[in-house]
């Protein structure tokens, strides 16, 4: 999966800004019928995971890299049980089988993720956060739970690190986010899918986060 690699420092995020739009879209949408509420459990526990993609950022850690994936699947733990060793110890054996499915015991894992991270050098911060989203949540999708939410950071780290803002989801960006997140759901990382049903949702996906950069949302 390659060498490791030091990732370059962009912004930081502007974790004030952040939590004051999310719990603005919980106000206006946390209670729509056919979507995960966006309870208080659930904020706080994207708010830790925002700062720890603040913290990769500040740090240099590139966790695309080789021995750097566990920060990947920490993420995934954070949106699921936030930072308490409490619900951490009572879910145990559910992050477990996260963790087996992340590394690919049951399903591709995250090889794909990082294969396609490497087959883009390059490419602008729009594009390949779309292109790493995407790969998260496309079939066989990376984790067994949270896949949306893990995924909206590590794209939030692709393009903090090329000092643009983070993805926040928002009441004006939800209908599109949501749409073309429905479509990645039954679309395969692999076959004709990759060559011509998942460029076009990457391309979408990219422009809905070019168009959506709120510079709040980040300290340059």
């Amino acid at each position: 999966m390659g060498a490791t690699r030091e990732a370059k420092v962009g912004g930081r995020i502007n974790l004030l800004a952040v939590e004051a739009a999310l719990r603005r879209t919980q106000r206006l949408l946390g209670d729509a019928p056919d979507r995960d509420p966006l309870d208080d459990r659930v904020l706080g526990n994207l708010l830790a995971g925002y700062a720890y993609v603040d913290g990769l950022v500040t740090g240099g850690v590139d966790p695309f890299a080789l021995g750097n994936l566990k920060h990947l699947l920490e993420l995934n733990r954070l949106v699921l049980c936030g930072t308490s060793p409490e619900r951490r110890a009572a879910y145990a054996r559910h992050l477990e089988a996260n963790e087996r499915r992340f590394y690919g015991e049951d399903a591709a894992g995250i090889r794909d993720v990082v294969e396609w991270v490497a087959s883009h050098p390059g490419a602008p911060g729009a594009d390949l956060a779309a292109g790493v989203y995407a790969m998260v949540l496309a079939q066989p999708q990376l984790f067994i739970e949270g896949n949306h939410r893990t995924g909206v950071l590590a794209m939030s780290y692709v393009l903090v690190r090329q000092g643009q803002p983070p993805f926040v989801l928002t009441p004006e960006n939800a209908e599109a986010y949501f749409e073309i997140s429905a479509a990645l759901r039954d679309t395969a990382r692999d076959g004709p899918s990759i060559r011509f049903r998942l460029p076009t949702l990457v391309a979408r996906l990219s422009g809905l986060l070019a168009a959506d950069a709120g510079r709040r949302h980040l300290i340059a």
